[in-house]
């Protein structure tokens, strides 16, 4: 199911006949269970009752989809909360319009039977990181928590080989592994891991994937029908978890694995029950902390970071 970026179009023939509006989203990343509400959407017919037509794309390299967006040839991309505040700093028009999983994914995974029990053995230890940015703010929060010095930890740029390289002893604990997807590898490989929240170790909780779009290019009305059709499948995601989690595997045969069924269970909690939701608080309360990381120069008022499509 996934190809390059003028390849991969999910399109079903549900709904009305007559012409419907069409719009593009960007996936983050290959399909995942991640992207599990919006290609249950699209397949159940949700997104053509409201007389749209959803051009889903999978990119083969995801690093410039964002920019796509912000050049007028998407509609939405999927992203992280963290990492869209701080790609607001290279002057792109993007903001936030919707959720799609309510909490953090990211966690500080380690192996469940080595010799780290808190996050306070950091001291002394070799800590895996696929990538600067919000990692380093989420490192030096726990740092601060549990009173580690920078110069204690050895960090190892392992890249998206985070399991792999603790797995193998290169690391002592990986910071950026997915608690969905990583700890269940881990199992899976015989070798247990252990997630450390880093909602639970001095971080405020924030959206883990959301919706994003250019505010200045953007159709409000698509997008609140986009938003109710994926509020729609997630309850159905909910309710028949089954059910869907066949309907994901016929449409990417490469999903029926053991890692991905155990993904979707792991990942179904995390849905945002009501996408279009905007939590102001939570997202001012992370300003905070990439504030004190040196990551932005300062706080700036939500509004030009997310903007609620529901609004009248």
């Amino acid at each position: 199911m996934t190809a390059n970026l003028s390849a991969v179009v999910f399109s079903f023939c549900t709904g009305p006949l007559w012409a419907q509006d069409q719009m593009t989203l960007l996936l983050d990343w290959f399909d995942n269970p991640d992207h599990g509400p919006a290609i249950i959407a699209q397949e159940r017919g949700y997104v053509a009752i409201l007389d749209l037509e959803a051009e889903i794309i999978a990119p083969a390299d995801p690093s410039p989809h964002l920019r796509l967006v912000a050049a007028d040839r998407a509609d939405l991309a999927v992203s992280q909360q963290p990492a869209l505040r701080l790609q607001i700093l290279e002057g792109l028009p993007r903001k936030r319009i919707g959720t799609l999983t309510a909490t953090p994914l990211k966690c500080l995974l380690v192996v469940e039977d080595g010799p780290i029990e808190t996050p306070a053995d950091l001291c002394g230890r070799r800590i895996g990181v696929s990538a600067g940015g919000v990692e380093e703010a989420v490192l030096g929060r726990l740092r601060e928590t549990h009173g580690v010095r920078t110069d204690e930890v050895e960090r190892i740029n392992v890249n998206v080989s985070l399991s792999p390289a603790l797995m193998s002893g290169q690391v002592d604990r990986v910071i950026g592994a997915c608690c969905n997807v990583e700890l269940n590898q881990m199992d899976i490989e015989d070798v247990p891991g252990r997630c450390f929240y880093v909602e639970e170790e001095g971080l405020p909780a924030y959206d883990g994937l959301i919706y994003m779009a250019n505010p200045l290019t953007m159709d409000p009305d698509r997008l609140r029908r986009f938003l109710a059709a994926t509020e729609r499948a997630i309850q159905d995601i909910i309710s028949h978890s089954q059910d869907s989690g066949e309907i994901f595997a016929r449409l990417a045969p490469e999903m029926r694995d053991d890692l991905n069924r155990r993904a979707c269970g792991d990942t179904s909690p995390r849905l945002a029950l009501c996408p279009a939701a905007m939590g102001a608080g939570r997202s001012a309360r992370f300003e905070v902390i990439l504030r004190e990381a040196g990551l932005i120069p300062d706080s700036n008022p939500v509004s030009d970071i997310a903007i609620d499509v529901t609004a009248p």
